[in-house]
């Protein structure tokens, strides 16, 4: 038995006689020869089987190459490759390195065909010599062929197969070489050669590895660098710098040979050879970051990743979509705006920190377009939990690589509001609510299949416990969760997630939006993408805009595929212009005046869950729409906003502007600095002014107690007074002049108690309410907008 690695006499002498007599017959061209051949055992039989030896037609199928993502300016912003390679012709390649690559690999390339039978005999005496494959003696045709075929395999036993020393394999590989010398010229196949090789240190191809190995493209490399290049691809394993010391004297000595060969066949004078070799070899160890990890903007990354690898226009399968996105050598260009998201990273690291458990997200979106302006979030994109970073997308639903999201809160009351206002009342219609909500029935809730969802177990507070007569504006305002659930139930449930779906409200799960009771005060887990295209909505006057984040991708042949943005108009305009208008007054009179508005017309939503779980603001200009989502990934439930230190300051309690709304006034103020700002449409008071059925209920003539306290409004709709109600303070009222429509404070004085209501004691002192919360009077001295700017 023949010891493995070593060929068998009678198998080399038959070799010879068969390759002998085809080159008689005329099969062969002259001057080639067969390879190089080991294995154990390897018979005669086996090699005649296949020694079939005509040209075969290799499929060549496209190099792995690696993908870019651009900016919106077109500068790189992260890259995918399962190969790091970037092919670049012949003539992008220094004249020094293919003399390098031919004097040490096949240096009579341009003088035979397929094979060399010089160099075969010359491989076949070191490898008898040897007893086994020491010189493999293939052209740098046949190396070709090999890396195709390598490159070709899908399994580890077809990759075992491309490079087995085997006569069947290398008398496959010389018909394929024949047909490759047929197909192209001899530069064509050096430049093939040039891009498919692999040099060690994950460089596939000259222009990577000349990257990777000295920061330079391969037009620029000197003859100490070709040399070492060289020297790298004949077993770049054993020659890689970056697994130590004895690699590195490795490929030092591969260099070397290459100089002293290169000086042997004259391509270069012995002195420059020894001028090389005296000095040290140069490694640069030049990082090729690779995936969304390594990305600056990683959140933004990863949602580009999943648009590709969600749509079957990129390959009917995902292995097929993987493949297309990370071997296609593509160029994507996308909608992501650096200086936004700087803005957006600068605010969210203020107020809340990498270390934080809570997590702030952050997204930007462009009314009119959907297009994904910046994606941000407080922690770091990576797998390291004592880092504390995050693994998934905190800023997009499941489809593109996030989470489950955070219930969105208050920020769901604009789409009961714009259902309402869809529904014909106007801005001063209203109806009276009480400290607490609950359903008079099963059947005061239906949901789209309709269904009976009412709950009249559930017992709904608001935020500061107060009531009364609500409008429209105030009830908006103020945030009041009993308000908004009497509006639900009086324009229907269905009716209202009609208007969520419509503006692009789904679930981050991608599960069934819960059409519940408490559908209205943001019971579903949302994503800030979902919920800035959903307000952004608004800013576009009722257009509703598919969020987008690519813009066009050039395929490795340089053809441009254009994408643009898919919207509908799913709002009447004067509906969007009217939720606008109230909208705009959140920074004035509601939730966010303790934070204030942005220099512009601006309009949005504060968002607090029951006991502070989570805490949204979502708003808009003209330009641009944001939301803000801050939670606890480990579970809001079992870790609320409450008791907390976030961004090195303690809080009782968070709400939806303590955070949220102070990370979106910073982001937008920087990342709108530069463009000049536009107004919102103002609404059609003809068709929104005043009220009609929902009036307030008008104050009895002869009431000396009354002057505009307890639950009655002015027309103008602004809360004048808002002291107790008739359950809470009887008629007491605060006595408090009108409400100050600038800034929602009550300016009234002192109320009087009436002397007839022992319950009336709470009427008193109803006026001077600065509560940012509450544009009404349940008086109290202002909360401090650093510690917490209350929020429904």
């Amino acid at each position: 038995m023949q010891a493995q690695g070593k060929a068998p006499w009678s198998v080399i002498g038959n070799l010879f006689r068969l390759i002998a007599a085809a080159v008689a017959a005329g099969v062969l061209a002259a001057a080639i020869a067969l390879p190089a051949v080991g294995g154990a055992g390897v018979g005669v039989k086996g090699a005649t089987d296949v020694l079939n030896l005509k040209p075969e037609d290799l499929k060549e199928p496209p190099l792995p190459e690696k993908t870019e993502i651009l900016d919106a300016s077109g500068k790189r912003i992260a890259q995918f490759y399962y190969q790091n390679r970037e092919s670049v012709p012949l003539d992008k390649v220094a004249p020094i390195m293919r003399d390098a690559i031919i004097s040490i690999e096949d240096f009579r390339f341009y003088e035979h065909g397929a094979l060399d039978l010089e160099g075969f005999a010359r491989a076949m005496m070191k490898n008898l010599q040897s007893g086994g494959v020491a010189e493999g003696g293939s052209s740098i045709t046949q190396q070709y062929v090999k890396q195709v075929l390598l490159n070709k395999a899908e399994t580890d036993e077809e990759r075992l197969a491309a490079i087995a020393p085997t006569v069947p394999r290398k008398l496959n590989e010389l018909r394929y070489a024949m047909a490759i010398e047929e197909k192209y010229t001899k530069d064509q196949i050096l430049e093939r050669y040039l891009n498919i090789a692999y040099f060690g240190a994950s460089a596939y191809g000259i222009q990577a590895a000349s990257r990777r190995f000295f920061n330079k493209p391969a037009s620029k490399l000197n003859l100490q660098e070709a040399a070492t290049l060289a020297g790298a691809v004949q077993n770049p394993n054993a020659t890689d710098p970056n697994l130590g010391k004895q690699h590195k004297a490795s490929l030092l000595a591969r260099r070397n040979t290459v100089l002293d060969r290169m000086a042997e066949l004259k391509k270069i004078t012995p002195e420059q050879a020894a001028t090389a070799k005296a000095k040290k070899l140069v490694y640069k160890d030049i990082s090729i970051p690779g995936g969304c990890e390594q990305s600056d903007y990683p959140y933004f990354c990863l949602y580009v990743q999943h648009e590709i690898l969600n749509d079957k226009q990129f390959g009917k399968s995902e292995k097929a979509r993987k493949e297309f996105l990370n071997r296609g050598g593509l160029v994507i260009k996308t909608t992501l705006d650096t200086k936004m998201q700087k803005a957006a990273d600068k605010a969210i690291k203020k107020w809340v920190f990498a270390s934080d458990k809570p997590v702030a997200a952050e997204a930007l979106v462009e009314p009119g377009t959907g297009a994904i302006k910046a994606m941000a979030a407080s922690r770091k994109f990576g797998s390291s939990k004592k880092k504390n970073e995050s693994n998934y997308n905190l800023v997009a639903d499941v489809a593109h690589g996030g989470g489950t999201g955070f219930q969105a809160g208050s920020t769901f009351k604009a789409f009961t509001l714009a259902t309402a206002l869809k529904e014909g009342l106007k801005y001063n219609d209203g109806l009276n609510s009480g400290a607490t909500f609950q359903a008079g029935g099963y059947s005061d809730f239906k949901n789209c299949k309709g269904e009976n969802v009412g709950d009249p177990s559930h017992v709904a507070h608001n935020s500061e416990g107060g009531g009364g007569f609500k409008t429209l504006q105030t009830g908006t305002w103020g945030s009041v969760n009993t308000f908004f659930l009497g509006l639900e139930k009086k324009v229907g449930l269905c009716n209202v997630v009609k208007t969520a779906k419509d503006l692009g409200i789904k679930r981050a799960d991608g599960g069934k939006l819960q059409e519940v009771e408490t559908f209205t005060l943001g019971v579903n887990e949302m994503d800030p993408i979902t919920v800035a295209s959903a307000y952004a909505t608004f800013a576009a006057r009722g257009k509703y805009c598919e969020p987008m984040a690519i813009t066009g991708i050039t395929d490795r042949y340089g053809k441009t595929n254009t994408f643009k943005p898919t919207c509908k108009q799913t709002l009447d305009e004067k509906i969007a212009d009217a939720v606008s208008g109230i909208l705009s007054g959140v920074f004035t009179k509601g939730t966010m005046r303790g934070v204030g508005g942005i220099n512009r017309d601006a309009a949005g939503k504060t968002g607090t869950t029951d006991g502070s779980m989570t805490a949204w603001f979502a708003g808009y200009t003209p330009d641009i729409a944001a939301a803000v989502s801050l939670g606890d990934p480990r579970g809001s439930q079992a870790h609320p906003l409450r008791g907390v230190t976030i961004g090195g300051r303690y809080y009782g309690e968070v709400f939806g502007a303590t955070i949220s709304g102070q990370i979106w006034k910073a982001t937008l103020l920087s990342a709108l600095a530069d463009i000049a700002p536009t107004s919102f449409t103002a609404p059609d008071m003809s068709r929104f002014g005043g009220c009609s059925e929902g009036c307030a209920p008008k104050r009895p003539p002869k009431d000396p107690i009354d002057n505009n306290g307890g639950p009655f409004e002015v027309p103008d709709g602004n809360d004048n007074g808002g002291g107790g109600n008739g359950d809470n303070g009887g008629n007491g009222g605060d006595n408090g002049g009108n409400g100050n429509p600038t800034n929602g404070e009550d300016q009234g004085g002192n109320g009087q108690n009436n002397p007839n209501d022992p319950n009336g004691q709470d009427g008193g002192q109803g006026g001077n309410d600065q509560n940012p919360d509450d544009p009404g009077g349940n008086g109290g001295p202002q909360t401090p907008p650093s510690t917490a700017p209350r929020s429904g």
